[in-house]
């Protein structure tokens, strides 16, 4: 009888540090119908952030068109054209950093601070 009750007390307490242990990165607070307080750890987020996956890909047109204005349109082509001759992981390079519309309105606008 008493071994059972300290098992189940024990299991108990992993139960509880492993609540305090949810807890420590966040959680919510919640009063139930009795008016009992009942916290529970917040769920964390899985997977990844539309919002940052956005700012990646703005970031990145900002970052072509940036270099687009600096280097001007044929150089930079002809950078592009040099890494289009090279190993598989240029020419990989080489098709992502090809001039697109995007990019050239951009350079178009930000040629303005580098002349």
């Amino acid at each position: 009888m008493t071994a059972d009750s300290f098992t189940s007390f024990d299991e108990r307490l992993r139960k509880l540090d492993r609540k305090k242990a949810q807890m420590a990165s966040g959680y919510s607070a919640r009063v139930t119908r009795e008016g009992l307080i009942v916290f529970r750890p917040k769920r964390r987020r899985t997977g990844f952030s539309v919002r940052g996956l956005a700012f990646l890909v703005v970031g990145f047109f900002l970052f072509k068109g940036m270099i687009l204005a600096h280097l001007g349109a044929t150089v930079y082509d002809e950078r592009v054209t040099a890494l289009n001759e090279g190993t598989i992981v240029e020419q990989a390079g080489a098709f992502v950093m090809q001039s697109d519309p995007i990019s050239l309105e951009i350079a178009k606008h930000l040629h303005v601070l580098f002349n």
